[in-house]
């Protein structure tokens, strides 16, 4: 695999545990009301909206460099 697919893959698994761990530290601010994991929540939320973004640029950006 290239390093342009292991970068791709990487922005993937990442993306995932972002939208993972927000899921979880919102249902647990639900559950306990702890306002630390609703802000953990939506930090995380935000942090996999710059992964996204970040990931459809990278493609654009080398989109004409080798297959992955």
């Amino acid at each position: 695999m290239s390093l342009k697919g292991v970068h791709i893959a990487f922005i993937a698994v990442s993306l995932l545990l972002c939208a993972g761990f927000g899921a979880w530290a919102i249902t647990d601010w639900r559950e306990t009301g702890v306002s630390v994991s609703f802000y953990m929540g939506v930090g995380s939320f935000v942090s996999g909206i710059v992964l996204a973004v970040y990931g459809v640029w990278f493609l654009k950006k080398l989109r004409g460099i080798s297959s992955i």
